[in-house]
Parts: structure tokens; C-alpha cells; sequence
């Protein structure tokens, strides 16, 4: 994508998204195959691999950009040197029927406007048939179609489609792309100006559910929640860590992932989030979805899954992409989803005490899932793993996964304790005495005077931040605030 990451707004609809470049342009379209939970990418943000741009065919001597009050709805506006425009962006929610509406709005001058729409399929691979039906033009091609409806008069130029017009103040000129299977007709038509509105009054309702005034930083806090709720898949609860595949840790670097899945170690944070901010029907869907993607044989647990809980995830370089200022390989599937991690197991039971705390308790099966967690991770949590870094090297006994099978002790424990429910606490006790003993003996340096990250290193990493977060260490403690003071030295900049 030619843009800068930093430089892309979100817009989505609980179960698609879109990525905006403050040019006007949208770089990234990830639609779900509603058949299969997979997904695939319509546009990869170039003239050659596909992308929509609505911007001023003019120079553009300012950009500003904001989301409508607490919503989801994006407004950009450019001025140039003929006048003032405004383009807003979202995706209403309406099923399965995702659509990108697109209204380019005239405030001031007569400003000369371009579009220019490059349907690419299949990660940019597969270009599409695009022709005109009586009221839309409709691109096809294998299982997916889209359809873009606009009073604009628009043409085809080589492999792209182009049109031009002007905007004067009042103006409100509607795009609409959607998509559809393609052995099915296109939708009925959405009332552009309607529905913007409509999916405004949507996300502000939705908003209105929280209170963070109480917290620090409200405004930033309800974004956040708002996002949050962008990336849930709403038919199954499931929460997807991003909507984007392979932009890169360092550009140039090969680490570039596809985090299009749910990861088990974020049910806690998102659980946390969504009660805290008094959202109990979001929590309990992801809370459910976790139930189910876990639920079968605790040793095939993985660290991640579709958005509807697939497990089969197979990892695959594109590599007719050149990747994000050139960092390849692109990457579709993830491979760490066949990685034994640790820390998972903790990180279930946790989401699941945490739940049970704020009175989204699991059911029966729930806590018959947890205990079965607690008797494979009796007898497993000696085994070396590959760690919340999913590490692509060998298996070590990483100090944070071990932290984190005591978590999962505790949290049965408490569960006993507190809740009342049944199992062989004396037992769970003994087995966090034990691993509470081994990682202040194998997962401290006391030359350092610090935890390292995994049994023998010298080298401290940020994941050992969380051992007071999750009660197995007082922040106060000696041997934490050396840790914490080798994290300010070594692993950051600029504070």
C-alpha cells in the first residue's frame, strides 16, 4: 500500500473493513466469504494491484480528517485552490450485505473532482470482469463480485474505471461499492444519504452504552471501544486482532504477519475493556466464542483461530506482492496457529475468571472446559514452548509462559475459593507453589537483579512487564523493579 500506516483510518461494519489514506484514496477491502469465515482482499492500494480514489483533481493545499462525533463515520475534507470538499466514509451495518458508501460533499468554490476504482481480486491477483447492468456496473469474477452504484457517469480505461465532476456548496454526489456472491444477483440498492446517517445514529446509540468519564482520557477511551467493536465478526462474537495482513514489524524486515484471527491471549484484555466499560453483551459473545474454539482435547489448544473458530489455517507467501515499501514476503494464513504456546493456557483461564468477576460467569461446560485445562497442563507446563513472541526458532523455556501456567493454577484456585465450584484445589495449590518456585529459581538472574526471558538467558524482554498485572509479583518487589529498570534501559527510546 502506498500510503503511510500510520496515515490509514478504519472504517468497517462489525464484520468487513476498509482502510482511508488521507489522500482519498481506499487502499484495503477485507470481506469475509460468509460460506467459510476465510476472507480476501478486493484492493491492495495501487494502479496495479487495486485501490478507489475520490480526491480533487487539483492540488490539495490542506487535509484535515475526524470522525464524526463517536461514530465510525470518517469526513475528510481537502481545500485547493478552486474551493472546499468534504468526503465521508463508512460502512453500514446490514448484514450480509457489506457495502463501502462513499459521499463526496461541496462546502465552498467549485472544486473539479477525479475517481479512479482498480477492482483487484484474490490479493490483487485476479482481475476481475467488470461490465454494466441497468443500474450499477458489476465486477466478477470466481465466487466474489462487486457492484459500485453512482449517478456518476463513469468509463473504463484499460483496466480501471475512471470519471470526473465537479462538487458546488449543497452538492452531496453518493458512491457505492458493494459486494455479493457472485452466483447471486447485487443487493437492493442502499439509500446512500439515508444509510450514512442512519450508521451514524447506529454507532452513536452504540456509544451511548458506556460511561468513561471516569476514566483517564474519555475521549481516547471511547475511540477505542469503538474500534474494539470494529473488529468483532458480530456472527460469532469472535474479535480479530486487525483487519490487515503482512504490514511489517520493521520496514524491510520479513517479520509480517497475518493477524486477520483471534488470538486467546486477548480475550482477557478485550474482556477487561468491554466489562469495565459496561458492555456485558459483547463480552459475553467473545466470552462464548472462546468457550467454543477451545472447547475438544486441551493438547490441540491453539493460540489462535478464525473468526468463526477455524482452526485449519495454512500459511502462504503471495509472491507476485512486493509488500509494504517492499517487505516481503506478504503472508496470507498464520503458521503460529500449529505452535505449542504456554501461556495460552493461562490466558484462557483467566478470560474465563475474569468473566465469571464481572458476572458473565461460564456455564457447566465452561468450568468442565477449565478443569480439563488444569489436567493436561498438570502434566505439561515442564514443556518448553514457543512463547507470546511465537517464536519461529526452538522451543524454550520461556519465563512469561510459565508465569502464565501459574496464572491458570491461581485462577483455578480462586475459582474454588470463591466461587464455590468444584475441583482438587489442594492439588492446584501445590502445583502454583511449584511453579512459583521454579521461575523465581530458573527465571531470575540475581547477578542482574532481574527476571530474563526464558530460563538461562541474560536478556530481559517486555512480555515480563505483565508478572505484577497478573498477581504473581508485587510491582514493589526488588526483583520486579530490577526488571523494570533493565525494560527502561534496554528495550526503549525516548522513554
Amino acid at each position: 500500500m502506498p500510503g503511510r500506516i500510520e496515515d490509514y483510518a478504519l472504517v468497517g461494519d462489525t464484520q468487513t473493513a476498509a482502510l482511508v489514506g488521507r489522500d482519498g484514496s481506499i487502499d484495503w477491502l477485507c470481506f469475509p466469504r460468509f460460506d467459510s469465515g476465510a476472507c480476501f482482499a478486493a484492493l491492495l492500494g495501487d494502479e496495479e494491484n487495486g485501490r478507489w480514489l475520490l480526491a480533487p483533481a487539483g492540488e490539495v493545499r490542506r487535509t484535515t480528517r475526524r470522525y464524526r462525533g463517536d461514530t465510525l463515520v470518517l469526513e475528510t475534507e481537502f481545500r485547493t485552490g478552486d474551493g472546499t470538499v468534504r468526503l465521508l466514509d463508512c460502512m453500514p451495518i446490514r448484514g450480509k450485505a457489506p457495502d463501502v458508501i462513499r459521499i463526496v460533499e461541496g462546502v465552498d468554490g467549485r472544486v473539479p473532482m477525479s475517481m479512479e476504482l482498480v477492482i483487484r481480486f484474490d490479493y490483487g491477483r485476479v482481475v476481475p470482469w467488470v461490465f454494466r447492468r441497468e443500474d450499477s456496473l458489476s465486477a466478477i469474477a470466481g465466487p466474489d463480485a462487486l457492484c459500485l452504484r453512482t449517478p456518476v457517469e463513469t468509463r473504463g480505461e484499460g483496466l480501471t474505471t475512471v470519471a470526473e465532476f465537479e462538487v458546488v456548496p449543497g452538492d452531496r454526489v453518493p458512491f457505492v461499492l458493494t459486494w455479493h456472491p457472485s452466483h447471486e444477483p447485487p443487493p437492493e440498492p442502499l439509500d446512500a444519504l439515508a444509510d450514512l446517517d442512519e450508521t451514524a445514529a447506529w454507532w452513536e446509540d452504540w456509544s451511548s452504552g458506556a460511561d468513561p468519564s471516569g476514566l483517564p482520557e474519555p475521549d481516547a477511551v471511547a475511540r477505542s471501544l469503538i474500534t474494539l467493536k470494529a473488529l468483532t465478526y458480530a456472527p460469532t462474537g469472535g474479535i480479530v486482532a486487525a483487519p490487515t495482513t503482512s504490514l511489517p514489524e520493521r520496514i524491510g524486515g520479513g517479520r509480517n504477519w497475518d493477524y486477520r484471527y483471534c488470538w486467546l491471549r486477548d480475550a482477557t484484555f478485550t474482556l477487561y475493556a468491554f466489562s469495565l466499560a459496561g458492555y456485558k453483551d459483547e463480552a459475553a459473545a467473545w466470552r462464548d466464542w472462546l468457550l467454543r474454539a477451545a472447547a475438544g482435547d486441551p493438547a490441540d489448544l491453539q493460540t489462535m483461530y478464525g473468526p468463526a473458530g477455524e482452526r485449519r489455517l495454512p500459511e502462504l507467501e503471495l509472491e507476485w506482492l512486493p509488500g509494504y515499501e517492499g517487505s516481503r514476503p506478504v503472508r496470507i494464513g498464520n503458521g503460529a496457529a500449529d505452535q505449542f504456546q504456554l501461556d495460552v493456557y493461562g490466558e484462557v483461564m483467566d478470560a474465563l475468571h475474569l468473566a465469571r468477576r464481572a458476572a458473565i460467569g461460564p456455564s457447566d461446560a465452561g468450568w468442565a472446559l477449565q478443569r480439563m485445562l488444569m489436567e493436561f497442563l498438570e502434566s505439561n507446563w515442564h514443556r518448553p514452548d514457543g512463547s507470546i513472541w511465537e517464536v519461529r526458532g526452538p522451543r524454550r523455556q520461556f519465563t512469561h509462559s510459565k508465569v502464565m501456567a501459574w496464572v491458570a493454577a491461581d485462577r483455578a484456585v480462586k475459582a474454588v475459593e470463591r466461587s464455590g465450584l468444584d475441583g482438587p484445589v489442594e492439588q492446584w495449590r501445590a502445583l502454583r507453589h511449584d511453579i512459583h518456585e521454579e521461575v523465581c529459581a530458573k527465571g531470575y538472574d540475581a547477578d542482574q537483579g532481574t527476571f530474563v526471558q526464558y530460563y538461562g538467558a541474560r536478556h530481559v524482554d517486555a512480555s515480563l512487564l505483565l508478572l505484577p498485572l497478573v498477581g504473581f509479583m508485587s510491582a514493589t518487589d526488588e526483583r520486579m523493579v530490577g526488571t523494570v529498570r533493565a525494560v527502561e534501559r534496554d528495550l526503549t527510546s525516548d522513554g
